[in-house]
């Protein structure tokens, strides 16, 4: 494919229901926030992107293998972490952020890939403390959030420069200050959620920011939060005088499209109720390029109970307030074969790159023409043979 990561921008594939977010600080600085690669999106008659892949295609190059500056993860559900063993075979990996939660969780409670990223995030984090803080490429790591963990004695010496929690803003990438052109404001998670709720609610939830002159372009990426989580975003964002922090031109649904960030029972109610409140909020804080994003397979028309996300209430829901529009990842364009969702931010502005379907259609009967070609060549002639032959031939 001739597709290429934007120099400065966000990128939202098409990998199932799951997150796996691209932001490009420049041509040499790729952040990858999440990951969800299945090996069954290798298939070519699968129309979900084998991201692992991809990356390794894509990914600038230092010391002759793809590098990537930073790996995000959210929260360690498969979902968000699936392939990443796979990836840091593939790809050199300079920095990583995760929650102190991943130390928290027991082996039978993770998958294989979660134990793979908790392993790796123990060995950077002892080499920091061994080596007081001063660590390269490969080793270094950050920690967002709280826990009782960090005042224990494997972790007591963890140096509070590479400790954040929420109402920090990051602005270091891969051991340089990057804020001249990215800048990631921490939401989540809070204080009295790391150790006890369920582990989407620990997700780390921030807004990244990318910067070119007068122009920004910024994304709200809240990870797994259901409603009370999200409520508590705002409500802690407008007490610090933190508003504008919560403005996003682009909104990745929490939870792949869940309707649990605006539908909740609370105690006592027998069903969940539409919080009409957070939308409110949500479509507050968008800018005028304003979209909302679903990373999730295509949504159906509607659901029953106990379904998994995406669901058709919540993309109903933000269809209402999204100012320029409501995008799926795995419906973009064409749900049979869609195309990753990409933001650039260039000295024009921030804007949404569409795809040029046409042009798309055009590369597609190319390939298949070189493909009826080589066909044909094999064959030495245009029309198959009139009997069987080879593997299969009775």
């Amino acid at each position: 494919m001739s597709f290429k990561l934007p120099e400065h921008g966000f990128v939202f594939w098409p990998i199932g229901t799951g997150d796996s977010t691209t932001i490009c600080i420049d041509k040499d600085t790729v952040i990858q926030v999440d990951i969800h690669n299945l090996e069954i999106a290798n298939d070519d008659d699968d129309p979900r992107t084998p991201i692992v892949d991809r990356l390794v295609d894509l990914l600038p190059k230092k010391n002759g293998k793809p590098y990537l500056a930073l790996f995000v993860l959210t929260h360690p559900d498969k979902d968000h972490c699936l392939g990443f063993k796979d990836l840091m075979k593939k790809v050199t990996i300079g920095e990583v952020w995760f929650s102190p939660r991943v130390f928290r969780e027991n082996n039978s409670d993770l998958c294989d890939d979660a134990t793979e990223f908790r392993k790796e995030a123990k060995r950077r984090v002892k080499k920091v403390i061994d080596s007081t803080g001063s660590v390269s490429v490969g080793d270094r790591v950050r920690i967002i959030g709280y826990s009782d963990l960090l005042e224990e004695d494997d972790y007591k010496s963890f140096p509070d420069e590479k400790l954040n929690r929420p109402g920090d803003v990051v602005t270091e990438v891969d051991g340089k200050c990057r804020k001249d052109k990215f800048s990631a404001f921490i939401h989540a998670p809070f204080k009295d959620d790391s150790n006890s709720r369920e582990r989407n609610e620990t997700s780390i939830a921030f807004q990244a920011e990318l910067v070119s002159g007068s122009h920004t372009g910024q994304a709200l990426l809240l990870g797994d939060l259901s409603y009370p989580s999200v409520r508590r975003v705002f409500d802690e964002s407008d007490r610090h005088k933190n508003s504008n922090r919560l403005h996003w031109d682009v909104f990745l649904c929490p939870h792949h499209c869940s309707k649990s960030v605006m539908y909740w029972k609370d105690e006592g109610e027998e069903e969940a109720k539409l919080k009409q409140d957070i939308l409110d909020d949500i479509e507050k804080a968008g800018e005028s390029v304003g979209y909302i994003i679903a990373s999730s397979s295509e949504i159906p028309s509607s659901n029953k109970s106990g379904d998994n996300p995406p669901h058709a209430k919540a993309k109903r829901r933000y269809e209402e307030i999204a100012p320029s529009g409501f995008l799926c990842t795995g419906e973009h364009v064409d749900k049979d074969n869609p195309e990753p969702i990409v933001f650039e931010l260039t000295d024009s502005g921030f804007a949404y790159s569409e795809p040029k379907k046409e042009e798309s259609k055009k590369s597609k009967k190319s390939d298949q023409s070189a493909l009826s070609k080589a066909v044909i060549a094999g064959r030495g002639r245009p029309t198959p043979p009139t009997e069987r032959v080879g593997f299969g031939s009775k």
